[in-house]
């Protein structure tokens, strides 16, 4: 196939060069993966864990409870399991335990006869932990992806993130280095290669769902683990696919990402994670519907939840924080597993970064913030470090808990902090789309829309392209539930038409259209071809009409 112009200028603007690179890239058999040995202490790690298994000692699987968390689990689950009956997993409670390896969660393994713990997605920075356990007699592999600090735990800890990283891509989620470690654990011991295969479905949701970069090793990862879902060999998976209104067979990277994964997260989120694994691992048919539609009752919950958080978030900046340039609202009895989705809805609305708090108990709040692009949320909150009791995160989005007394002093230091900020950067605090691409009216074509799905699986770092082009509007209408949509035909200077759809942009669109009177307007959002009726036809879903600049 010769590849258009467009996006083998797209591909250049996304460092993708050389022609054995853009090969590689679009390929339906990438061959861009690793040895696993070379991830850091791996070698030792899996001997660990093989030496834990020929004394008969109990291995306990540790895990998190979002999706990476549990697909991390029920990886290292499906391989261990053919190698020791001995095995036990234990995923903490997001709202009893939270986050990583307790002191609690330790005694409670114990208890049951884990004399070995393997971490998932966790424990890298868990020095203290690692120590009480190991003070216990236990022993201990971690397998993580998170950000490593100058202390590490003192145990083999296989981390593609770790400084002294020699592996080639650093950026695995929490189930690829689950993945390579089982992947090593298959080399050594034999295992038939079906068995490793059939965990890439895992890998390729929990790779999805964790948000890193879809590109090297992942993207390999994910384009094989999305063919393992449409197989439909995992008949549970199946089911809850099914459930979702999804078409088996025909799952793609943004079903996973925006149905399939917010089920499974929604599980820890309202109220444990292991019903989600409880699927991925039960082969009981009547359980597996069981937990199928607790999933689906989960997520049902957990959307009327984060509404009802949301409006509240508004209401509260509305009559209180309206000036603010950095929103903290704190909540009397918010969900805290929402809070993070509806900080994220609350950034997007006002497009200035949001932390929403919630009391966990004993004069005690918990955080949760997101970030805008340009401003760095984790540097404005380690400002304040002082007045946290636990604290992490990125750039993008942090975690905190303090005592409920620093309340103000924090929403007045985050407020000044950000004034400063925009007052030397204020385009940060304005809403910026920029186009992948800017295209002529010949130059928008179904060859092009066609071959942007060679782009696929389409997420982080990869994402779908985004176009702009000049046209007049025409036949403007509205359209969905309460006319909250908006449906246009934009008419190109060549005379070809898209058919236009605003969703989130649908308000802005509107009064960007009725100024423009018909006239010419950029229309900017991501291009494809649509079949209907047998019919072929160019649609765009927009993401922003504006006046034209020039």
């Amino acid at each position: 196939m010769e590849l258009e112009p467009k996006l083998l200028e797209l591909l250049r603007n996304r460092g993708i060069e050389s022609e054995e690179d853009i090969r590689e890239f679009l390929s339906d058999k990438p061959r861009r993966t690793y040895d696993p040995f070379l991830l850091p202490d791996m070698e030792e790690g899996v001997d660990c864990i093989l030496s834990a298994i020929e004394d008969g000692q109990k291995i306990c699987i540790f895990g998190d409870y979002d999706a990476d968390g549990v697909t991390s689990t029920t990886i290292l689950w499906e391989v261990l399991s053919r190698l020791t009956d001995n095995l036990m997993y234990y995923i903490p409670s997001r709202f009893g335990e939270g986050y990583g390896l307790s002191r609690g969660a330790i005694d409670r393994v114990r208890e049951q006869g884990a004399g070995f713990l393997v971490t998932v997605d966790c424990g890298s920075v868990s020095v203290d932990e690692v120590a009480y356990a190991r003070s216990l007699g236990m022993g201990v592999v971690v397998t993580d992806h998170h950000t490593v600090s100058d202390r590490m735990a003192d145990c083999p800890v296989i981390n593609p993130a770790r400084p002294d990283s020699g592996y080639p891509f650093s950026y695995l989620a929490g189930c690829g280095v689950a993945f390579k470690t089982a992947q090593a654990l298959s080399e050594i011991t034999g295992l038939p290669k079906r068995v490793l295969t059939r965990t890439l479905d895992l890998v390729a949701i929990g790779t999805i769902g964790d948000i890193v970069p879809l590109k090297d090793e992942n993207r390999t990862l994910a384009k094989y683990g999305l063919r393992v879902i449409n197989t439909g060999e995992r008949k549970n998976l199946d089911r809850l696919i099914r459930a979702c209104g999804l078409k088996p067979g025909h799952v793609t990277a943004e079903n996973v990402s925006f149905v399939l994964v917010p089920h499974i997260n929604a599980a820890g989120r309202m109220e444990h994670a292991r019903l989600a694994a409880e699927l991925f691992m039960t082969k009981d048919n009547g359980q597996a519907d069981a937990r199928v539609e607790d999933l689906i009752r989960c997520n049902s919950g957990r959307k009327s939840a984060q509404e009802r958080i949301y409006e509240e978030c508004v209401r509260r900046v509305e009559s209180d924080f309206r000036q603010d340039d950095f929103l903290t609202v704190d909540l009397p009895d918010a969900n805290e597993g929402v809070t993070g989705i509806a900080a994220g809805k609350l950034k997007d609305r006002y497009y200035k970064p949001a932390v929403i708090l919630t009391p966990i108990g004993d004069g005690m709040y918990k955080g949760t913030g997101r970030g805008i692009e340009g401003v760095n949320l984790y540097d404005m909150l380690k400002e304040n470090e002082e007045l946290f009791t636990n604290f992490g995160g990125h750039a993008a989005a942090c975690g905190f808990t303090m005592k409920a007394g620093a309340l103000e002093t924090l929403r007045s230091n985050l407020n000044r902090q950000a004034a400063a900020l925009r007052a030397g950067k204020p385009e940060l605090w304005e809403r910026h789309i920029v186009p992948d691409l800017v295209l002529e009216a010949d130059e928008v074509n179904r060859e092009l829309a066609e071959q942007f799905t060679l782009l696929e699986p389409c997420g982080c770092q990869n994402e779908k392209p985004l176009v702009r082009f000049r046209a007049a509007a025409d036949s403007v209408r509205r359209i969905g539930e309460n006319g909250k949509y908006l449906c246009f035909d934009a008419e190109l200077e060549n005379m070809q038409r898209v058919r236009c759809i605003a969703f989130r942009a649908a308000e802005e669109a509107r009064d960007v259209l009725e100024q423009a009177g018909g006239s010419a307007v950029q229309v900017t959002g991501s291009l494809q071809e649509k079949t209907w009726n047998g019919r072929s036809y160019l649609e765009m879903l927009v993401a922003e009409v504006e006046n034209p600049r020039d």
